[in-house]
């Protein structure tokens, strides 16, 4: 989701939405078959009326609640440990036990207000990105005066009695964040787009990527490490990133960073190097996310044409346009491969646009759930980076008052895909098909999507 501090990225985005549906060059790679475009057959929905292919399962929704229900109280991102789910929110955050997944009970809320809470768990650290300025970096804090942003850390030891333990400023905030573990700290890569010149906490320049040190014995005592100087091009008068995947284990990140993509060398953490810049200008305007598939031979990368507030998923926005692509890794370099776009078209008056997602465990496979705001979850295999295709789905009809609504976050874990609908509440999901079946085999300790682990 972006928000005013991006607005030289949102500016532009909202200027080629408007533009994608003239004609156009043809694209680098080959846009998607007929079958694979938006069409009207199967979202005819009535408001708020569910909706799924015949392999996904609605299993259970837990609606938003108090302190965590007020009209700006949009839920966000989600991390997992154990037993317990993580769902970060504009109002602070939600931990559930899903030890049952088919009736998923709030354990605690905290209300700590900030754009955009995207959240991650480490051991007994809840980590929580801040992208709008505020008054101090407390919860207490408020709007009226923008002297702090970045990080905030809670010691979620105590499930039912979270407890604030401190914050870091970073630059232009943050709008998402990566975690790299190492021995005694926890790094975290800070993403944050600007600068922006009038702003106390996002003045010029500013470095694509900070880094984080947050000592796991004294995590309050937590600092900006490094902010390395990578040879980026062309990134005009802002910069940063929107979301950076890490996958420690190859000793990869790729960066999703508004106008460009980038796979990095992390075997120095604290020093990533540049392995390539890629651009897609014909199709990309506000590159999202990044997801390495299982054996990091192919990166996916995301594109949030209109910022998730608009309607980007009808017949008049072509498929390679709101929409991901995939790129192969070979020898060392990403290659453009095939693009993926819903098959589902979606009404002029809901949001949808490519979002959050992660992989299914499934060895020999690259199959992933996404989420697609009011567009809904859907389930894609990518195993061939060139004919990417859509094999479940889930989704409401539009939401029936004003506003943003949809799911913002769809992941995989243990058994069950859970939905953090911006409007609606947590959902849970299940599909049951021969093809992703054997995830149902694969157990996970805790998932932070964007710290890639092997399975």
């Amino acid at each position: 989701m972006i928000f005013a501090k991006v607005r030289w990225a949102a500016l532009g985005a909202a200027f080629l939405l408007v533009t994608a549906c003239a004609g156009s060059p043809e694209p680098e790679a080959e846009a998607p078959p007929a079958s694979q475009r938006p069409q009207s057959s199967q979202s005819e929905a009535s408001p708020g009326e569910v909706m799924t292919s015949e392999n996904v399962t609605h299993v259970a929704n837990v609606p938003r609640t108090a302190p965590l229900n007020g009209p700006m109280d949009w839920n966000t991102d989600l991390a997992f440990q154990g037993d317990y789910l993580y769902m970060g929110n504009f109002g602070g955050f939600s931990i559930f036990d899903i030890s049952d997944p088919t009736a998923p009970k709030i354990v605690s809320q905290v209300t700590c207000p900030a754009q955009q809470n995207d959240v991650s768990v480490h051991e007994n650290l809840v980590i929580l990105s801040i992208d709008a300025p505020r008054s101090g970096e407390g919860c207490d804090s408020t709007e009226d005066r923008g002297a702090w942003e970045g990080l905030r850390i809670f010691d979620v030891s105590d499930k039912k009695n979270p407890k604030y333990v401190g914050a870091v400023a970073t630059e232009c905030g943050s709008h998402t964040h990566t975690m790299v573990p190492t021995d005694d700290k926890l790094l975290v890569y800070v993403s944050s787009p600007g600068p922006e010149p009038s702003s106390d906490t996002c003045p010029p320049p500013h470095q694509l990527l900070q880094i984080v040190e947050i000592p796991m014995d004294d995590p309050a005592s937590a600092k900006v490490l490094a902010t390395p100087e990578l040879p980026i091009e062309n990134q005009g008068e802002g910069t940063g990133c929107h979301d950076i995947t890490a996958y420690p284990e190859k000793n990869l990140a790729a960066a999703a960073c508004f106008g460009d993509g980038f796979l990095l060398d992390i075997t120095d953490p604290v020093s990533p190097k540049l392995i390539q810049q890629v651009t897609d200008q014909e199709n990309f305007q506000i590159w999202h996310s990044a997801t390495f598939n299982n054996d990091a031979t192919k990166v996916l990368f995301t594109d949030e044409l209109g910022g998730g507030s608009s309607p980007t998923c009808t017949s008049e926005i072509p498929a390679t346009k709101g929409a991901n692509a995939v790129y192969d890794i070979v020898g060392g370099k990403l290659e453009k491969r095939g693009y993926f776009k819903i098959p589902r078209e979606q009404q002029e008056t809901e949001n949808c646009v490519a979002h959050n997602g992660s992989l299914l465990p499934i060895p020999g496979k690259d199959i992933m759930v996404q989420a697609w705001y009011q567009g809904g979850v859907s389930f894609l295999d990518f195993t061939d980076s060139n004919a990417i295709k859509e094999i479940g789905f889930f989704e409401r009809g539009p939401y029936p008052e004003e506003g943003i609504a949809g799911s913002w976050s769809a992941y995989y874990y243990n058994g069950y895909v859970y939905s953090a609908d911006i409007q609606m509440g947590l959902d849970v999901l299940k599909i049951d098909d021969p093809l992703t079946d054997p995830a149902k085999d694969v157990k996970m300790d805790d998932f932070n999507v964007q710290t890639q682990k092997s399975y």
